[in-house]
């Protein structure tokens, strides 16, 4: 399975950026998928996630309010809306994916799209 994250760019702070994240083919049952974060330097930051039926979503502290995870299982697309951004967003977002098995469980991760956020 691959993923393909894109929609990234450079915006102002207050500005707003829509990333998309579209998986090569479709899970076979309950999965998680969400976004994660780097900037240089640190590690890798989970920003939020979401379940295979939407009702869970997990939100870091820093985002909440201003971001919104959403699913297009149809399309095997994550979305994620980033409003009010603020320059400490800046960074390499990685879209992923779970996908559990009986016993089991695979993680997929897209390549990345830089978001540049300026004050």
């Amino acid at each position: 399975v691959q993923l393909q994250a894109s929609g990234g760019g450079s915006v102002q702070a207050g500005g707003s950026l829509r990333l998309s994240c579209v998986a090569s083919a479709a899970p076979f049952s309950f999965f998680i998928a969400g976004w994660y974060r780097q900037v240089s330097g640190k590690q890798r930051e989970l920003v939020v996630n979401i379940t295979s039926g939407g009702s869970t979503q997990h939100y870091v502290d820093s985002v909440k309010g201003r971001f919104t995870i959403s699913r297009d299982n149809a399309m095997r697309t994550v979305y994620l809306q980033m409003s009010d951004l603020r320059p400490e967003d800046t960074g390499v977002y990685y879209c992923y994916r779970r996908d559990y098995g009986i016993g089991s469980s695979q993680d997929y991760w897209g390549q990345g799209t830089q978001v540049t956020v300026s004050s």
